[in-house]
């Protein structure tokens, strides 16, 4: 049987070697490379593909400058095809709120430090999912991940499931000297920009945060939050009114006059939180 070709990608040289010792241990793998950043990891996966060798599975650390983990994914789902993404297994030490984002949507993630059982367990369910070839489910879990709109009953079934962990009630806000922890009721909407998040809140300020629109969405009370939009979740209680254009199309308008267009695809989400067609 082919082994499972697999790339490991973190900027820390320990955890790059101790990943490589592991990986040579289990004949079922071999082993496509090991890379410090993100960019040289993407230009790796490029090559291999065109060489008709291609990377099925990568160990990718999350924290990395300049091309971090999200970013590196985010490319490989807008330049491959969805049967050549390779499956993900994160490498992190991000906190609870970012794990549980993992724990619903990526293929698995290794906490730091993590021990010899729970990589190898990790391990074999890739190889597991990729010997059957289902790169439908692994490529769904990357697009919920990415907050992108997956068009398979997959996703949705995600999406229903998600809501299983007690909602975010706080968000950690890190400044340079201080971390601020803001109730998420402040929240008035929240942008995505990238890797980062806009959280705009009621007084009119707005806080930058790493992180994803999708995880935020997986996350918050969908009692409280809805998303109307690929990059835009709402508090439902800001909301003052709905406006439509001349295609059709609404617009939420906010307490304070800001204008949030609805998406196609996310008008269902808001008609079922208000429990009306619009």
């Amino acid at each position: 049987m082919t082994p499972i070709r697999v790339l490991v990608v973190d900027d820390e040289r320990p955890a790059r070697e101790r990943l490589r010792r592991l990986l040579a241990q289990d004949s079922r793998v071999t082993l496509a490379g090991c890379h410090a950043g993100g960019a040289e990891a993407l230009a790796a996966i490029r090559d291999a593909a065109a060489a008709e060798a291609p990377v099925h599975l990568v160990f990718l650390d999350v924290q990395m400058p300049e091309v971090d983990g999200f970013a590196v994914v985010a490319q490989l789902v807008q330049q491959f095809e969805p049967e050549a993404v390779p499956a993900i297994i994160f490498v992190t030490a991000h906190d609870e709120y970012a794990l549980r984002a993992f724990e619903a949507h990526a293929l698995d993630y290794l906490l730091k430090p993590f021990g010899d059982q729970r990589f190898q367990a990790a391990l074999d369910r890739a190889i597991r999912l990729l010997r059957v070839g289902d790169s439908h489910t692994l490529l769904a879990r990357l697009h919920a991940l990415l907050g992108v709109d997956a068009k398979s009953e997959a996703h949705d079934a995600t999406a229903v499931t998600r809501r299983a962990t007690r909602p975010l009630d706080r968000i950690v806000l890190k400044e340079a000297n201080r971390v601020r922890l803001l109730p998420v009721e402040q929240i008035s909407w929240i942008q995505a920009e990238g890797v980062y998040v806009k959280l705009h809140t009621r007084d009119g300020k707005a806080h930058l945060q790493r992180g994803l629109l999708g995880a935020l969405d997986s996350a918050l009370d969908e009692h409280q939050f809805v998303r109307i939009h690929r990059s835009a979740i709402v508090n439902i209680d800001m909301v003052e009114e709905l406006q439509q254009d001349a295609h059709g199309e609404y617009v939420v308008v906010l307490r304070d006059r800001t204008h949030v267009r609805v998406g196609r695809r996310f008008r269902s989400r808001l008609q079922a939180r208000l429990g009306q067609a619009l």
